[in-house]
């Protein structure tokens, strides 16, 4: 589907380097500011035991997992939003990305240089919210100037409307809060949709952290847990060095090994795509078949046929119906169609279903 999660962060937190760990683009990880000068986009498979189960079971020719894009981002400095250090770059980059994934350093290392020469995650995290906030102020106001007269003089109650929408986001960015918490109804966000608001995107926190800080966190990370509170955001706690180290081993038992030497159950990595893949508000669903296995990336909430448009405009435009399996009853009767058939574990589905996460899925259409 093309998504993007975008990390940002201050220099020298650790986001390329954990770039480095998700993807095979590498991004130059140095110990100085702007190391990473142009945006690296990295194609990211999306870790899924559900697929790995499946793959089992069916033993195809070819197997397709989900991806998703993740865009490592030029840090920034106080002052961005007016055009200081690589501000305009960081913010057009931004805003071309579907989530934001905020990396924040929770960690104590005299031989790395912080950009401003002490660890605070929360001052760091507001002096990105800082610019961000500023930057859809003016986006805000612009908008706000061409539509004032039209709102309060005229008889157009759609401008009058959008004007007060707007009024409510102008007031919510100037008490410093994110355009994501401003108090707006669903439907009323459609008046900010052309302005493409950076703050309005979906944020999850990474708090990276020392070797052993990463099963229990640290003082860092309570703070910045503290700090979001109200944000209804995800805080993740990973050790961009462990995923280095765990990076550089070349097979799947070394990696596991190495993981149950430190106590944990799987890779930040894999649970930083995991929730980067949630964060994008996205579902999965399968085809299984001898012939390929595959993972198809939908939106939370897509209906058959708009599901089936993910593998063919065709599908959708000529959709009959869809036949349906739970993941579980798939693997409880080992894939087997009679059985499924026999247990009454295949649902036949019309126009108006709503695609659940971990539906097996087979289509009937005619063009």
């Amino acid at each position: 589907m093309g998504l993007q999660c975008g990390i940002v962060g201050l220099p020298n937190v650790g986001k390329s380097t954990l770039f480095n760990c998700l993807s095979n683009a590498r991004a130059q990880a140095a110990n100085f500011p702007f190391c990473t000068i142009e945006p690296n986009v990295g194609v990211i498979t999306v870790p899924d035991e559900r697929l790995t189960k499946l793959v089992e079971i069916v033993e195809p020719k070819n197997v397709v997992p989900n991806t998703i894009e993740i865009v490592d981002i030029a840090g920034l400095v106080k002052g961005a939003s007016k055009g200081e250090g690589l501000g305009n770059q960081f913010l057009a980059n931004i805003r071309a990305t579907n989530a934001i994934i905020h990396v924040l350093r929770c960690f104590d290392n005299d031989n790395v240089i912080h950009v401003d020469g002490s660890v605070d995650p929360v001052r760091d995290k507001e002096i990105i919210d800082t610019e961000l906030q500023l930057k859809d102020l003016d986006s805000i106001e612009k908008k706000i100037s061409k539509i004032e007269k039209m709102a309060k003089t005229g008889g157009d109650k759609e401008a009058k409307k959008a004007f007060e929408v707007l009024t409510i986001y102008k007031n919510h960015l100037l008490e410093g809060k994110s355009a994501r918490t401003a108090p707006v109804a669903e439907e009323d966000k459609e008046y900010i949709q052309d302005i493409w608001l950076l703050t309005a995107k979906p944020v999850l926190y990474v708090c990276n952290v020392d070797e052993a800080s990463v099963n229990t966190g640290n003082a860092y990370v309570d703070k910045v847990k503290a700090a979001v509170k109200d944000e209804k955001a995800e805080v993740l706690i990973i050790s961009a060095q462990i995923e280095s180290e765990i990076a550089q081993l070349e097979t799947y038992e070394e990696r596991q090994m190495f993981l149950d030497d430190l106590g944990l159950a799987e890779s930040g990595v894999n649970k930083l795509i995991k929730a980067a893949y949630k964060l994008l508000n996205l579902a999965t669903y399968f085809t299984a078949g001898v012939q390929e296995v595959r993972a198809w990336t939908i939106t939370s909430g897509f209906t058959a046929p708009q599901a089936a448009g993910v593998i063919h405009t065709d599908f959708e435009k000529g959709f009959i119906r869809a036949e349906v399996i739970k993941y579980d009853d798939f693997v409880k009767y080992n894939g087997s169609e009679t059985a499924i058939k026999d247990a009454g574990k295949l649902a036949v589905e019309g126009k108006t279903y709503i695609v659940q996460d971990g539906d097996i899925m087979h289509f009937r259409f005619n063009v």
